[in-house]
């Protein structure tokens, strides 16, 4: 039954892209504001369809701790689902994401409008330099820039392989708060496969980390402080599900 509720949720999803895709098409043409509410609205359509077709709800915690104004958002990363939610949470985010997914249709036309920050993975010190005059481009204009320092989606529970530089990098070139967004998303969504398990999706602003640390000690806090919460959230996403840790390499 779960497998047969998953398929029907792919076909929402990709329906929906298209849909509300090709419907959104003027917003390409009108201001950025526009294509950005767009996205947003598609990220609430996942979230109906995860609700109901799938059974998985997503609560989103933590609006009282994001400030006004430009900032750094570093969020754990488990699922697909975790590059449209900040769509819902954040007045004007732009995701760094990797440049493949520019050319996936309505996908890619959507992030090119929303002055998205496509980087190769890849990359050398040139690419990091692009990335950093970007990032600050957008910030300068009051914008949330959206990094994963995990680098890839990672499994739930599984040891945690933070990349440094490039959130480091940022901090110091951005000179703005850092927002970690804490998540238990993998439970319910994996990182590769269609299965959608039924449970409870939590996405969770922690209070901000305040602009001129030393970076290393600002990267040290972050990691302490995304990992502690992601926990609290796997266990609270597992004992909704019936389930242990002990069940997570199943």
């Amino acid at each position: 039954m779960n497998t047969i509720r998953s398929l029907i949720f792919v076909v929402w999803l990709y329906g929906g892209m298209a849909v509300i895709g090709v419907a959104a098409l003027p917003t390409l043409l009108l201001p950025r504001r526009f294509a950005i509410r767009a996205i947003g609205i598609f990220a609430e359509y996942l979230r109906i369809g995860l609700r109901f077709i799938c059974g998985i709800r997503v609560e989103l915690r933590g609006r009282e701790h994001i400030p006004p104004g430009p900032l750094l958002v570093a969020g754990k990363h488990q699922a697909m689902l975790d590059v449209f939610i900040p769509f819902i949470l954040f007045r004007d985010p732009v995701v760094i994401m990797k440049r493949e997914l520019l050319w996936y249709p309505a996908l890619g036309w959507y992030a090119l409008k929303a002055k998205m920050i496509p980087i190769d993975r890849a990359g050398t010190s040139k690419t990091l330099k692009k990335m950093l005059g970007e990032a600050k481009q957008r910030a300068e204009a009051g914008r949330q820039v959206l990094i994963y320092p995990e680098g890839t989606r990672t499994r739930p529970g599984a040891t945690p392989l933070y990349l440094g530089a490039g959130a480091m990098a940022l901090y110091n070139t951005l000179d703005v708060p850092v927002v970690p967004l804490a998540t238990n998303s993998g439970l319910c969504w994996k990182a590769r496969g269609l299965t959608r398990r039924p449970g409870l999706v939590v996405y969770e602003a922690l209070p901000p980390l305040p602009a001129g640390m030393e970076r290393k000690q600002m990267f040290s806090e972050l990691k302490t402080g995304l990992e502690a919460a992601s926990e609290r959230l796997l266990d609270e996403g597992l004992a909704v599900q019936g389930r242990t840790r002990t069940d997570l390499g199943q």
